[in-house]
């Protein structure tokens, strides 16, 4: 399942591996979507995981100490969760120094930098392992023009944060790949830098400079190109919505695929803030797409069905087709349905 798609434009990031993946203290599977994301689509850089005693996630890949892994092979941590807000918690640093000492390298995407946290930082300097920050937009970035740039551009956008953006961007360009068709993945995120080896970490650009950085990643390119941009966030979410408006506009995409997790119900994180309708999402999200780019469609849902069996998801991904008039699939389970959906993306 490993992508093969880079950014030429891009600084490329090259990681240590293989790497062992550091859940941390997390209990909910969403929070640990880089090292989920990491053993899913990149799993050759993936040799074990590790948790904290609390944590209650896994990623399927054997569990492993510091000093077994570093025997075993590996050669870098890579934290493997997103907290909220990003931040290095006090309770992973003794682990994480104790990565340091057995001669692992820190592959990081918190926004939180390893000089913040003394106790890190002295051991990173004791021990002069690297640190790999993988959240540092590049230098330069301009305000965005919203001139119009040739080639063709999807983006995914979503009902709600992690429930599926990265997964489906990544499935749609290796679909094009399989096609024929000309294409790149663009990584806005930190796992979606680590799997591509580049991208721009968009949640970590100056706000006046997102849509800038949008323009940027996927430049004007030959007609029949298309670049495959990773959406972030909602516009729908109280935190994180100008990041998804940034990327709209500086996008400019020609095609929107919705993404929506069956049976979630409330804005992940935001207790009481209850998820829009698909029917509303698709509404809004064109609208703000066509700031930019006045012919954005949608060409259909990525309906994200982990929690369904294979019987149920196949009905409710034929019924959200039906109530919606347009492809509805789950790009993991693959099938005719996300054929279809793939086909409405390219006609």
């Amino acid at each position: 399942m490993t992508a093969q798609f880079r950014t030429p434009e891009a600084k490329m990031i090259e990681l240590p591996t293989p790497c062992l993946l550091f859940l941390g203290d997390t209990t909910h599977l969403s929070y640990a979507k880089t090292a989920m994301g990491l053993k899913d689509w990149a799993p050759e850089l993936c040799l074990a995981e590790i948790a904290l005693p609390a944590a209650t996630v896994t990623t399927g890949l054997p569990r492993m100490t510091v000093v077994e892994a570093h025997a075993a092979g590996a050669r870098s941590i890579v934290i493997g969760v997103a907290a909220e807000g990003g931040q290095i918690r006090d309770n992973w640093v003794p682990l994480l120094v104790e990565a340091l000492e057995a001669g692992l390298d820190i592959v990081s995407g918190m926004h939180s930098r390893v000089e913040d946290v003394p106790a890190l930082y002295a051991a990173v300097q004791r021990t002069g392992r690297r640190v790999i920050d993988v959240r540092r937009p590049p230098a330069n970035i301009a305000v965005a023009t919203g001139e119009r740039r040739t080639g063709k551009r999807l983006l995914t956008v979503g009902t709600d944060c992690a429930l599926g953006k990265k997964y489906t961007a990544l499935a749609i360009a290796r679909a094009f790949a399989a096609r024929g068709v000309d294409c790149d993945f663009r990584a806005t995120g930190q796992t979606g830098i680590m799997i591509a080896g580049n991208g721009i970490p968009i949640d970590s650009v100056v706000a006046d400079f997102v849509a800038g950085a949008a323009e940027m990643l996927s430049p004007a390119a030959a007609a029949d190109h298309w670049d495959v941009v990773e959406g972030q966030g909602s516009l729908y979410h109280p935190a994180y919505a100008s990041v998804s408006l940034g990327l709209l506009h500086g996008t400019q995409p020609d095609v929107i695929v919705v993404c929506h997790e069956a049976g979630r119900t409330e804005i992940i994180g935001c207790p009481g803030y209850a998820l829009p309708t698909l029917d509303d999402t698709i509404a809004l999200n064109l609208m703000h797409a066509r700031r930019t780019n006045p012919a954005a469609r949608c060409a259909g849902v990525s309906l994200n069905t982990a929690s369904l069996s294979a019987a149920d998801a196949a009905e409710l991904i034929a019924e959200t087709a039906a109530a919606l008039g347009m492809p509805v699939a789950d790009p993991i389970r693959g099938g005719a349905a996300f054929d279809g959906l793939v086909a409405a993306c390219l006609a």
